[in-house]
This record gives structure tokens, sequence and C-alpha cells, in this order.
């Protein structure tokens, strides 16, 4: 049987994390593709001389063409111009659009059956723009959010209870930035609700962090934002299509109807399967929820006809 091949388009800090990570896990060979001279082949020979202590086998390179990304099963798109103290996400929509569209019509070209993850932001407006430029099929383009921003929330509980973060699940939806929406109800220890554990104060203050999370990153690292937990999050939405996992994970998709909202990208709960998104499971928030989330909504409306614009052109 063929290897599987993931295509890994942007080898800085989350495209390095990305491959190592990969290389693990041995879902696939590895091919890094960057702009910048000699920073995808050092990555990739890097990890390629440790393999022996990782016990891999996966086989890595690096590239500066977008053509060696070629027969990718998926591709995962961190390529852009990453945050920095004082900047929001939607900061970035001008320059990092300009990226996508040279990314998403190389993918187009060189790679028409892959899966396509984007991690580029702002993440709801980039994995719009990604599927308007490549066409492909809405189920086969997804972005990366709601894998990291549950991960987040799962992390502070844990931290706030002293209790495992993998027994935590949690469920973040909505746009992939300052009103993301935290859910109460749908968070569970070890299959405890919340509720029983946690007081809904104390859980305000953790949804406030979540979504200040990303910035907290930026401005303790001042030269840069998050990488270790945007790679491992987009990796493990890698896996469930490449395995085939039908596993249960909140990613920005385009929604046809479902909440209420038709042609946008958001962040919603999905089964992702060897299909890409296989369906979108639809939940019921409170009116609360629902008003947070609407809001959300509307605010990524603003980036996706940005976008539209630039399409048209």
């Amino acid at each position: 049987m063929a290897r599987k091949k993931v295509a890994l388009v942007g080898a800085g800090q989350i495209g390095g994390t990305m491959a190592l990570v990969l290389a693990q896990k041995q879902l696939g060979d590895i091919v890094l593709v960057d702009v910048v001279e000699g920073v995808p082949q050092g990555k990739a020979l890097d990890i390629m001389e440790g393999r022996l202590s990782l016990n891999s086998s996966a086989v890595l390179a690096g590239t500066n063409n977008y053509n060696d990304i070629a027969g990718s099963d998926v591709v995962i798109v961190t390529a852009g111009v990453p945050r920095k103290p004082g900047m929001t996400r939607d900061d970035l929509l001008d320059i990092n659009y300009g990226i996508i569209e040279k990314v998403g019509t190389a993918i187009k070209n060189t790679a028409p059956n892959a899966f396509v993850i984007v991690v580029t932001n702002p993440l709801d407006a980039m994995v719009y723009a990604m599927q308007k430029v490549t066409g492909f099929a809405t189920e086969k383009v997804v972005g990366m959010a709601g894998v990291l921003d549950s991960s987040r929330l799962a992390c502070f509980v844990a931290m706030e209870l002293g209790v495992a973060a993998e027994d935590v699940q949690a469920v973040v939806m909505g746009g992939h930035g300052p009103s993301m929406v935290s859910l109460y109800d749908f968070v569970s220890v070890g299959g405890i609700p919340l509720s029983q554990l946690m007081s809904k104060e104390k859980f305000d203050e953790l949804s406030k962090r979540t979504a200040e999370a990303g910035t907290e990153i930026v401005n303790l690292l001042k030269t840069g934002s998050a990488f270790y937990s945007p790679g491992v999050s987009a990796v493990r939405m890698a896996e469930a299509y490449l395995l085939d996992k039908k596993s249960v994970l909140t990613c920005a998709v385009e929604l046809k109807g479902q909440y209420g909202i038709k042609g946008l990208y958001c962040g919603v709960p999905v089964i992702l399967g060897a299909g890409g998104v296989e369906k979108v499971i639809e939940v019921k928030m409170n009116d609360a929820e629902k008003a947070a989330f609407d809001k959300s909504v509307a605010e990524v409306k603003v980036n996706a006809e940005w976008v539209d614009k630039k399409v048209k052109g």
C-alpha cells in the first residue's frame, strides 16, 4: 500500500512542530514547503536525523517549490505572517489573503484530491478564502480553530480542578477570535458535568482567558504567536482524516443552513473522517449562548464579505 503524503505549507514554528509530531505518529511521509530557502530543507533534515530516537520510518523533505506538494493526501497551511504584540488576528487580513491566494492556486493545480486544513489567521476568513480559491468541495477544506480553543479551555479547567487535561471534554464554538463562545453545559470531567464541579462564575473567568489565550502567549513571546498547541491541534485533525477515525471535533467548516447560517465558515462540532467533514452536529445552546454565537458569526461575516470582494476583484 502506498504511504500517505502530508504537505505542510509554511515551515515556521507551527510547520516544524507539526513535522515532528507527524513523524512521531508515522502518519505518512512529510514535505515541508516554504518561500525561505534552506529553512524547510534544514528542518526536514534535522527531524530525519532524529528518526532513530523517534522510532520512526517517516521520510521528510524540504522544498521551496509548491509543485512538490503534488499527490498529497493532506495539505496543512500555516503560511502567513504571525501576530505581534498589539496586533489582532484581523490586522493580518490583507497580507495573509495574498499568501492564501498563491498557496490555494498551487494546491488546486498540484494536489486536487487533498484534504486541506487551514491554520493561517484570521482563521475563519482565510479558510473561507481557501475554499473560494481552490473551488474544492467544502467538506474537504476546513479550518483549525475549535480544536485548539477547546483544548485551551480544557487545559484551564484541568488546572483549576487539579485533574488530568485528557479527562476534560470541552466545546468552544463560533469565530476564532475574542468573541468565541465557551459552552458551560458541554464541559465534562471524566464524564461528570462541570456544573457539579465548578461554579458558572469561575467558568466565565476561564472562558474569558480562553478567548484571550492566543494574545496571552503573543504578549509573553513578544516575537511571534503560539505554535506548539496549534501544531498538535492541526495534526489531530489530519489524523482523524487519514485514519478515518470519525472524530468529533470543533472545526471551522462551511455551514449549509445549520444554526440558521448559510455559506459562512464558522467553528462548530463536526464528525471528521475519510470523507472530510462527514457531518455537522447541531447542538442546543441556551439563549445567552446562542446570542453570543450569533454575535461571533456576525463578526466572521464582515471578514468573509471582505474576502468576497477580493475574490471577485
